[in-house]
């Protein structure tokens, strides 16, 4: 019999079914495979957040439905209305084209004429509008020279009237009368020459003479208008001087007169003389303007 014929087996000892070895076992959880966890976990994943969705789905619910403003609202019916019109437009302009094609030479024709007619009559139209204007510069410049005029003319009148200074060329006669030979009707014949040798204005001892004056005699002077003067008897005359003192000297004049009298007399020029006596403007009682 060989060595290991001969060499003990141990003997199986029976355990019994309640063992400790037993009962571990089967409190232990029993063993899942990884892949079979991570299946279920993105299964309860799918279940908690919905079905997963591709690219496009998620453009068309990014665009759809719109989030439309006040303000685009707005500017989508502006461009709207503008788009239409342009369109209105073209068309009718292809409208008129296409009828103006397909017009007969005649048509056209009278198309022509009355456009040149309407042109025609939108230019005399203009050229009445402009005449109109030239007349309506003209009548301004006109009223504002016939303004000019009257203020001149009404100057003009005031200075004959004696309601207004004056001053200009003319002379100054000057006349002593030491005897008192002077009296009023040599000294109107003195106004009376220089009225017709030209004089504008004249003025005798700070009295203005006009249409009206007349003089009168006054004891050892001489009154004009009523007011009394006395020698020397200074006129201030404006007028051309080269017309007014000739006047005076001429033989049997006023000056050979006054000389007679033994009254001097003395004409001087000048290129300045100052008549500021100013009489009240009057009423005339019965005279009124025939224009009226």
């Amino acid at each position: 019999m060989s060595n290991e014929d001969e060499t003990p087996q141990p003997s199986e000892t029976p355990q019994p079914s309640g063992t400790p070895e037993n009962r571990l076992r089967k409190e232990l959880p029993e063993e899942v495979p990884a892949a079979a966890r991570a299946d279920s976990e993105e299964r309860k994943h799918d279940a908690d957040t919905g079905p997963t969705l591709t690219g496009r789905q998620r453009l068309v619910k990014g665009v759809w439905p719109p989030r439309v403003t006040r303000a685009q609202l707005i500017v989508a019916v502006l461009l709207f209305g503008l788009g239409f019109g342009l369109a209105v437009q073209v068309a009718s302009n292809s409208d008129s084209g296409s009828a103006l094609r397909g017009a007969r030479q005649e048509d056209l024709v009278r198309i022509l004429d009355e456009l040149d007619n309407r042109t025609q009559r939108l230019e005399d139209e203009k050229q009445g509008l402009e005449d109109q204007r030239t007349e309506l510069e003209n009548s301004s410049n006109q009223a504002e020279e016939a303004r000019k005029q009257t203020v001149e003319k009404e100057k003009q009148l005031g200075i004959l009237a004696g309601t207004v200074a004056a001053q200009g060329p003319g002379i100054t006669l000057t006349i002593n009368d030491t005897k008192g030979t002077v009296k009023a009707d040599m000294l109107l014949d003195a106004i009376q020459e220089l009225r017709a040798a030209g004089a504008e204005a004249i003025q005798v001892n700070g009295v203005r003479v006009v249409a009206s004056t007349y003089l009168t005699d006054s004891g050892s002077g001489v009154k004009v208008d009523g007011n009394k003067i006395t020698q020397p008897y200074r006129f201030k005359v404006i007028g051309k001087p080269q017309d007014l003192e000739p006047a005076l000297n001429i033989p049997g004049g006023v000056v050979q007169t006054l000389e007679k009298e033994q009254a001097t007399v003395t004409v001087d020029r000048s290129t300045k003389i100052v008549v500021d006596a100013l009489r009240p403007a009057k009423r005339p009682d019965y005279a009124r303007s025939s224009s009226q």
